[in-house]
């Protein structure tokens, strides 16, 4: 499998968790926000990205509506990506 492919392998298995999280709030939020921009992530974000997935819906939300600071080593570069993002209807 070539490193492309297991890319693209890595950001549909992400999307999926992203958009059933059991936690409607958090299925829309993390939906929007990965098909939004899971394309353009490379490795390192992606692994990013997979890290605050394994975080509860619950410290996600409130660190997102900022009802919480998230701790040093949840603070990366796609979180604040993600806490800018704007969810859209």
């Amino acid at each position: 499998m070539s490193a492309d492919s297991e890319l693209e392998t890595r950001r549909k298995r992400l999307l999926y968790r992203s958009v059933y999280r059991g936690n409607k709030e958090n299925d829309i939020l993390l939906g929007q926000f990965a098909r939004a921009h899971i394309g353009e992530f490379g490795a390192a974000e992606l692994d990013q990205y997979e890290r605050l997935l394994q975080v509860g819906d619950n410290d996600i939300y409130d660190w997102v509506a900022g009802k919480a600071t998230p701790p040093p080593e949840a603070d990366t570069p796609v979180l604040r990506l993600l806490m800018a993002f704007r969810v859209t209807f």
